[in-house]
C-alpha cells in the first residue's frame, strides 16, 4: 500500500508542476489548471484509501472527512460559479486565507500530539525526551506552520475586506514600531519553544498564535490600495511555505511539492511585481502607498483645466484612426465591460483599424487581472502587449482608449519627484496622437493620487460606466 500511495503522490507532484507550467500561457492555461487539480484529487483519494501509519493503521472518521470534502467542493464551485470579475481579488485573497488557516489548523492538532507524547515518556522531563526521541526539528517545523500560516490567514483576511470595502486603511503613529515589536516576540518566543520546551509550552504556543494573528492584521492594515496586488501575492506565497510544513509534518510528497512550488511562485511574482512598481518589496510593506493621498478632481494643482470629448467626436476620431491601443483598468472590470469592449474591438477591425491592448503588470487589484479579465471575453492572446512592448508602440498610435485605468498612466511617475508613485513604469500614454480617458468621474484611482494625463492637451475625458459608454461607441460607429 505504501509504495502504490507514494507512486500516486509522485504522478500528483507532476501533475503540479506541468499544470504550473501550462499555466503561463493563457491558451494553455484551463488545461494546465484541470491537470493539476485531477493529481491533486488523485492524491487525496490515495490518501483516504491507502494511507497507513507505523502500526499500519489507516485513516479513521471517513464519514467526517468525506463530508468535509463534501461541504467544500459545493461551496467553492457555487462560490467560483457566482464570483463576479469584480469580486475575483478579494475571492483569491479569501481562499489564500483559507489555505493559511488550513496549515495554522495542522500545526496547532500536531502541537497537541506532540506535547502529549512527550508527557507520556516516564522518567524523563519534557525538554529531556524531545532531546532524545529528536523531535525538536518536528517541534520547529509545527511553529514555522503556526506563524506563516496565521499571517497569511489574518492578512489575506484584512486584504479581503479592504478590497471589497468594508475595511478602510488604518493607520496611527509608531504604527510599523509596533509591528516590529510583535513580530520579535513572535521570533523570541519561537526560539525559546525550540530551544528549552518549557513546562508552560502549550501556553506560549498559543500566545504565539495570538500574536501571529495580531501581526498579520496590522501588517497588512496600513497598505495602500496601489499595493494590494503585490500584497495579495506575498501572502500566497506564505500559504505555500505553510502548506510546504504540513508536508514535512506528515511526510507527505504531494503536499510538500505543492506547497513549495505556490512558495516559490508566489515569491517570484512577488519581486517581479516590485520590479513593475520600481519599488523594493520594503518600501511596499511599510511605504503605506495610497492609504492617505487623497485628492478632489476638476482641476489640478496648478489650475489646470480637462477638456470633455462628445460620444459622437470620440467615434469620429476612432472611425478614422488606423492603429487604437486599448489600455484597460479596474474601471473596466467594475462595468464588467470586457465583453463589450471585445465587440468595440471586432467592430473596429472591420472598419479596418488596427486594435491591441497593453496590459500593465499591477493593473487591476490582483496579479494578472486584466488577462483574466480579457480572457473571459475571448480577446486573442496575441493582442495583448506587454508593458514594454506598448510603449514601443505609443507614438506610433492615432488613439490609446484609457477604460478605467489610472495610476498606471499617470505621467506623475515620470516627472513629479514629490509624487509617491515616482519612479514606478507607466504606460506612456501620453506619447500617442490622441487619447481618450473614460472614467465616471475625475476622482483618483485606487492609489488615491491625481493624474496629470487628464489635463495634457492630448487628452480628452469621456465621462459615463464603461459598459454604457461603449455600447454608446459601438452605436455611433455603427452609424459612420
Amino acid at each position: 500500500m505504501a509504495s502504490i500511495l507514494t507512486l500516486i503522490y509522485l504522478i500528483a507532484s507532476i501533475t503540479f508542476i506541468v499544470g504550473l507550467k501550462m499555466l503561463a500561457h493563457p491558451a494553455r492555461a484551463r488545461k494546465g489548471n484541470l491537470i493539476a487539480a485531477a493529481g491533486m484529487a488523485a492524491a487525496i483519494a490515495g490518501t483516504i484509501l491507502l494511507y497507513e501509519d507505523d502500526n499500519g493503521n489507516g485513516l479513521q472518521n471517513h464519514f467526517w472527512i468525506l463530508g468535509g470534502l463534501i461541504i467544500g467542493a459545493i461551496a467553492g464551485t457555487v462560490a467560483a460559479r457566482k464570483v463576479k470579475m469584480t469580486a475575483m481579488p478579494e475571492m483569491v485573497s479569501m481562499f489564500n486565507g483559507m489555505g493559511g488557516a488550513c496549515a495554522a489548523l495542522i500545526s496547532v492538532v500536531e502541537f497537541e500530539h506532540l506535547m502529549s507524547s512527550l508527557h507520556a515518556t516516564p522518567g524523563l522531563t519534557v525538554i529531556e525526551s524531545a532531546f532524545q526521541s529528536g523531535l525538536r526539528t518536528h517541534l520547529l517545523i509545527i511553529l514555522a506552520g503556526l506563524i506563516i500560516g496565521s499571517i497569511s490567514f489574518a492578512g489575506s483576511m484584512i486584504a479581503w475586506g479592504k478590497l471589497n470595502g468594508s475595511i478602510r486603511d488604518i493607520t496611527f503613529r509608531g504604527q510599523h514600531l509596533f509591528n516590529i515589536v510583535v513580530l520579535l516576540l513572535v521570533f523570541l518566543m519561537f526560539f525559546y519553544l525550540v530551544g528549552w520546551l518549557p513546562a508552560n509550552g502549550v501556553l506560549l504556543f498559543y500566545t504565539v498564535l495570538g500574536l501571529s494573528l495580531l501581526y498579520g492584521v496590522f501588517f497588512v492594515m496600513p497598505i495602500g490600495g496601489a499595493d494590494m496586488p503585490v500584497v495579495i501575492s506575498l501572502l500566497n506565497s506564505f500559504t505555500g511555505v505553510a502548506a510546504a510544513c504540513g508536508g514535512f509534518l506528515y511526510d507527505n510528497k504531494a503536499m510538500l511539492t505543492g506547497g513549495i512550488l505556490v512558495g516559490a511562485a508566489g515569491t517570484f511574482l512577488t519581486i517581479l511585481m516590485c520590479k513593475a512598481m520600481n519599488r523594493s518589496l520594503l518600501n511596499v510593506l511599510i511605504g503605506s502607498f495610497g492609504s492617505d493621498q487623497k485628492q478632489s478632481g476638476g482641476t489640478n494643482a496648478h489650475g489646470t483645466t480637462y477638456k470633455e470629448i462628445s460620444l459622437s467626436d470620440a467615434a469620429m476620431v476612432m472611425n478614422y484612426a488606423q492603429k487604437i491601443i486599448i489600455v484597460p483598468g479596474y474601471g473596466l472590470a467594475v462595468a464588467q465591460a470586457q465583453h463589450t469592449c471585445h465587440e468595440l474591438e471586432k467592430l473596429l477591425e472591420l472598419k479596418g483599424v488596427e486594435v491591441t491592448y497593453a496590459i500593465h503588470p499591477v493593473a487591476g487589484r490582483m496579479p494578472g487581472h486584466m488577462n483574466v479579465l480579457l480572457a473571459e471575453a475571448d480577446v486573442s492572446y496575441d493582442k495583448l502587449q506587454e508593458m514594454e512592448q506598448a510603449n514601443s508602440e505609443f507614438p506610433t498610435t492615432d488613439v490609446v482608449l484609457v477604460l478605467g485605468a489610472n495610476d498606471v498612466v499617470n505621467p506623475a511617475a515620470k516627472d513629479d519627484p514629490s509624487s509617491p508613485i515616482y519612479g514606478m513604469p507607466i504606460l506612456d500614454v501620453s506619447l500617442a496622437k490622441t487619447v481618450i480617458v473614460n472614467k465616471r468621474s475625475m476622482k483618483p484611482g485606487y492609489a488615491g493620487i491625481e493624474n496629470a494625463l487628464f489635463f495634457q492637451p492630448k487628452t480628452s475625458m469621456l465621462f459615463g460606466d464603461a459598459k454604457q459608454v461603449l455600447q454608446n461607441l459601438i452605436n455611433e460607429l455603427k452609424e459612420l
